[in-house]
């Protein structure tokens, strides 16, 4: 692609921005390096991986991507040869580091970012390497003691030959024989050797090497002869352990050269993947997204706005290829023709560059094979071109290569001449284009090429709207509506005097006028064609609003309801445990009263018990809220009728009809005999064939008078006979039966002394013992029930 066409569309400026994102030398070569290509499956992958970029941002902002260094020219070196330096290999070990972390992030993250995890499973991981190089050598790229067994010894043996030689030195410069020769009581260092400052005067008494001498002449440097011995050992040392050390350097050096392969792509891959992040980066900066990919060369921007500007930028609407393949834009200066222009250009560039662009949904973009451009005053003083002829020179270009598959861009076509030349030009010029098959979108002041559009098929007039109460440009594309100049709109705003204004109207022909009106009128309504749609989706908005909040609101209620019912409930079922205690209270202390009092006594018991068990009756009716049911209560009752109880959900039979002003009737619900209010009773359709329901009703009175005094429980498990009991005790306490036997036989014993466990603290069993002669002796239990 030509150069000059990316450079008229601000392509490199974009790449500038951009490079900012890269955290290392080789994402910053890679953007610099990037250029629009052609190919739509590739184009398609790159913009899937940014998009992945995006979402690891998103859902994983503190993954580490980083850490690793830029180690290319390092590696170099080692393929020719050389030896790293422990720096060198210390930036080595980072980037291992580094892939090893980055491949493991990308390796438990498969399903999220599957397009990035196949870079990262390019990085080799080298534990060992990574390990041997930081055991070798510390962060600051000091050699550790223990980067080998003889450098540890050699170093043990240097410390402790330095220590006897300063041990040495100590005792002389603090020995008061010694001091008054001395410049100063300390111990130095000159040309790696250990000296003691002596006055130039009493060298004579301190006999050694003189290795140096002070600036001023009055001090040497002084080398006791004591201790040349134990220098030259120290120096011998220091030569081991520089050799040692360039030992464990080249063979270091080795290992990496071992993988350097493995090496170098795990670089290349790290690069890439901070490429791909800074462009995730940017394209989060810009509030960008993907376009949709067509399968043919069209431009469908919705809300586009131009990545350069910053600020309240105004996003335009650009069509193109679909309905119509030329666009003339009209308007006047200053509207906003050329940042359309350029925005269409720059935006199809990003994205046959894998960048996200900063559009709205559903935006689509088709792959072009070249971009032609015309865009600026490009006048050439040293060629001596004029404006005009600098335009012609590029169109000319232009028309001898554009066609199929081309997106041409021209701006203020045909300007820089006399207009009516100028316009039959751009005429032509447009016209070959459009036969060539190339999608163009042009911009321009002349009035003839509205016409032009007009009467050609694809082809489409648009304009930059204008506020004719600002007097101001809106910069919003209005396509379908060619654009006026306002000339004299904005002359007036700026000062021109009215006669002058009106004096250039009457130069205009009468159809020029007609013309300029009709637009005028399209402009205005469709002014207030938008302010009506702007209207009405405000309003659905709202509407959108309140019902959300109505359903929000409907919600609560019905979660407070249900809160309300269960509290309720449950506030009722401790009511009706604690009456359901009381009365059984009531009922043993009325019995006790019964068997020890008088008749008179008795009588007053049974009424202050009755009085209780009422007042408990109206507790639990306070209680628990009056619950409405369905159906028709029934009129009259009679005895055997069925009747439906909806607190319930049972049927039952009525056992006797109510008398003259009752409000409560005696129903039979299975086995269970209760008092129900009569208003909570509904009644039940009967059947067709009469007769059976009195059978049932008498049935089920047969059944609770039937029940037997005894219950044989020989030949039963403990535990079958335990619900057995249970079922029996229920039932003969219904009856009203005061004593009942249970036979469980004589045998081991074990069923006696399971059924004896029941029956101990069981709220329907007064008491109990074995049998007596002649009731079944140790083989039948005599219970006596609470009535």
């Amino acid at each position: 692609m030509n150069e000059k066409n990316l450079k008229r569309l601000e392509y490199f400026k974009i790449l500038e921005q951009l490079v900012s994102f890269a955290a290392s030398p080789l994402g910053r070569e890679r953007i610099l390096a990037l250029r629009p290509i052609f190919d739509s499956p590739v184009i398609c992958r790159w913009q899937d991986e940014v998009s992945e970029g995006r979402k690891l941002l998103r859902l994983d902002p503190t993954a580490e991507m980083g850490g690793w260094k830029d180690i290319r020219s390092q590696l170099q070196r080692v393929g020719r040869g050389a030896v790293l330096e422990p720096k060198e290999l210390i930036a080595t070990a980072d980037t291992l580091t580094a892939g090893r972390i980055i491949k493991g992030f990308f390796s438990e993250r498969q399903e999220e970012y599957p397009l990035l995890d196949i870079y990262a499973f390019s990085i080799t991981p080298l534990p060992d390497l990574e390990k041997q190089i930081k055991k070798a050598i510390m962060p600051d790229g000091e050699i550790s003691d223990q980067a080998s067994p003889l450098l540890t010894q050699i170093r043990r043996k240097l410390a402790k030959a330095q220590l006897d030689i300063r041990d040495y030195l100590e005792n002389i410069i603090r020995s008061p024989n010694y001091q008054k020769y001395l410049q100063d009581p300390i111990v130095t260092i000159r040309e790696g050797r250990y000296v003691v400052p002596v006055k130039i005067e009493y060298r004579a008494q301190v006999p050694g090497i003189i290795h140096d001498q002070s600036a001023s002449g009055a001090t040497l440097f002084v080398e006791p002869m004591a201790v040349v011995e134990k220098n030259n050992e120290l120096r011998r040392l220091i030569v081991e352990e520089r050799q040692e050390i360039e030992r464990i350097l080249a063979a270091l050096t080795a290992s990496v050269e071992e993988f350097l392969g493995e090496i170098e792509t795990s670089l290349d891959t790290l690069g890439q993947l901070d490429f791909i992040m800074a462009k995730a980066r940017y394209s989060q900066s810009l509030d960008a997204w993907a376009p949709i990919l067509a399968n043919r060369p069209i431009l469908d921007i919705r809300q586009g706005r131009h990545p350069l500007l910053r600020g309240d930028v105004v996003p335009v609407d650009i069509r193109l290829g679909e309905d119509f393949d030329t666009l003339i834009i009209t308007g006047p200066n200053t509207g906003g023709k050329t940042v359309t222009l350029k925005t269409a250009g720059l935006l199809t560039l990003m994205t046959q560059s894998g960048l996200h662009i900063p559009v709205g949904e559903n935006t689509r973009v088709g792959v072009f094979r070249q971009f032609f451009t015309d865009i600026g005053d490009e006048q050439s003083i040293e060629q001596s071109l004029s404006t005009f002829s600098s335009h012609m020179s590029n169109i000319v270009e232009i028309i001898d290569r554009a066609g199929r598959n081309c997106l041409v861009l021209l701006d203020e076509l045909g300007a820089g001449t006399d207009p009516v030349e100028g316009a039959a030009l751009a005429q032509s010029i447009l016209e070959k284009l459009h036969g060539a098959g190339a999608l163009t979108i042009a911009t321009t002041h002349y009035s003839e090429l509205k016409n032009f559009a007009y009467a050609r098929t694809r082809m489409e007039n648009a304009s930059v709207e204008f506020d004719r109460a600002s007097l101001r440009p809106t910069y919003r594309l209005l396509i379908g509506k060619p654009g006026r100049s306002n000339a004299f709109e904005i002359a007036q705003r700026l000062g021109l005097p009215s006669e002058l204004i009106e004096g250039a109207k009457n130069f205009l022909s009468v159809e020029q006028v007609q013309f300029a009106e009709l637009v005028r009128n399209l402009e205005k309504s469709q002014q207030e064609a938008e302010t009506d749609r702007a209207n009405a989706a405000r309003l659905a908005e709202e509407a959108k609003a309140i019902k959300d909040k109505h359903e929000q609101l409907v919600a609560e209620l019905a979660q407070k309801r249900e809160a309300i019912l269960s509290k309720a409930g449950e506030e009722a079922r401790m009511l009706v445990k604690t009456a359901k205690n009381e009365a059984e209270t009531a009922i043993r202390e009325l019995r006790e009263k019964i068997s020890a009092e008088s008749a008179r006594t008795r009588e007053k018991a049974i009424q202050e018990t009755r009085g209780r068990l009422s007042n408990l009756q109206r507790k639990a009716r306070r209680a628990v809220p009056e619950k409405f049911y369905g159906g028709q209560v029934p009129a009259k009752l009679r005895a055997g009728q069925e009747v439906f109880l909806p607190r319930f959900n049972q049927r039952g039979h009525v056992i006797e009809p109510p008398g003259e002003g009752e409000k409560e009737v005696q129903i039979q619900v299975g086995i269970i005999k209760m008092n129900v209010p009569i208003k909570d009773l509904r009644t039940v359709e009967e059947p067709k064939a009469g007769g059976g329901q009195s059978k049932v009703a008498a049935m089920l009175l047969d059944k609770t008078r039937d029940i037997s005094a005894e219950l044989d429980l020989r030949g039963q498990y403990a535990a079958e006979a335990m619900l057995t009991v249970e079922k029996y005790l229920d039932d003969a306490y219904l009856a009203s039966l005061p004593r009942v036997s249970l036979i469980h036989g004589k045998g081991t014993g074990s069923l006696r002394a399971a059924v004896h466990r029941l029956l101990k603290g069981h709220q329907r069993v007064k008491s109990f013992r074995l049998g007596e002669q002649g009731e079944g002796g140790y083989g039948v239990t005599i219970v006596e029930l609470a009535n």
